[in-house]
């Protein structure tokens, strides 16, 4: 028990500088840019493009800020489908830091077009849906909107405590999970595990997806260090992401007078990401690799 403890302690340890420098250089660019600030961008015809695209940025406010918008009437339906397909809050800088950069870009790729095609499809679906140039609701939204505000912070405190805490919060994540597998390979056995893990393909991504729903960032290191650890499919990890949607449908269920509308977005996206998960699984398993 003790060897697990220390292994755990020390792969998190290993991790953790590199979630430090990644978190405090998105922090810099969030700062620096505004294309993350400008609505316009998401009212064109290439909305649900630059929405896929801007949510893959490894930041936690877009897709509360999204939320936002579509809820006041500023952005169709396909793009903020394409923003929360898109969206992998933790995941991308995990696997950066974890020693699994080599399935980041196909991650990217697969999320990318899966949310543009959704997005133009959604769009495609609904041709009479205008945006407005106004909130409809009245309603103002903030610029930082994943509850880091950083009104009367210095930069130290902005661009490397905030950032250092989050790490902690992150790196303890990782340490629990990694804790976790430790126990259960001692228990069980690493034979045991990949049988049960390849047995369940094609029921996996059911499972990722409805976790990937958890609106907290455990829930995207949870799916992504099961992958790392060899303990879920590709195809499971990519439905787990691309259902973490973060926030977004926390400020969505707070108008109760959509509720109709929130749950047929929810739905389609559990949906949409178990079937992606299962089809990328399926031509795994066809080409060998499962």
């Amino acid at each position: 028990m003790l060897d697990t403890i220390l292994d755990a302690f020390l792969d998190t340890l290993k991790v953790f500088p590199f979630l430090l420098i990644i978190y405090i250089l998105i922090e810099v660019l969030e700062h620096k840019t505004s294309f993350t600030r400008d609505r316009e961008r998401l009212q064109g015809n290439l909305a649900p493009l630059v929405g896929a695209a801007t949510g893959l940025i490894p930041q936690c406010g877009f897709s509360v800020m999204a939320a936002k918008l579509y809820d006041s009437g500023l952005i169709r339906t396909g793009t903020i489908l394409a923003v929360f397909l898109a969206t992998s809050d933790e995941a991308f800088i995990i696997l950066l830091s974890d020693g699994a950069a080599s399935a980041l870009l196909p991650l990217i790729a697969v999320k990318l077009v899966v949310a543009v095609a959704v997005g133009y499809g959604a769009n495609l679906i609904l041709p009479k849906e205008k945006v407005a140039v106004t909130p409809l609701n009245g309603s103002e939204f903030d610029t930082y909107s994943c509850g880091r505000e950083h009104e009367g912070k210095s930069d130290l405190h902005v661009y490397f405590i905030d950032p250092l805490i989050h790490s902690l919060k992150i790196a303890f994540y990782i340490l629990i999970i990694n804790l976790i597998f430790g126990c259960i390979i001692q228990a069980v056995g690493e034979e045991q595990i990949s049988q049960l893990i390849i047995g369940g393909m094609y029921f996996q991504p059911f499972i990722s997806a409805a976790v990937g729903l958890i609106p907290n960032c455990a829930a995207s290191v949870i799916i992504t260090e099961t992958y790392i650890n060899g303990y879920m499919t590709f195809g499971s990890c990519v439905a787990g992401l691309c259902a973490n949607a973060g926030l977004g449908f926390v400020v969505l269920f707070k108008n109760k007078a959509k509720l109709k509308r929130n749950i047929i977005l929810f739905v389609s996206i559990y949906l949409i990401s178990v079937v992606v998960g299962v089809v990328i699984n399926c031509i795994a398993s066809l080409a060998g690799l499962l």
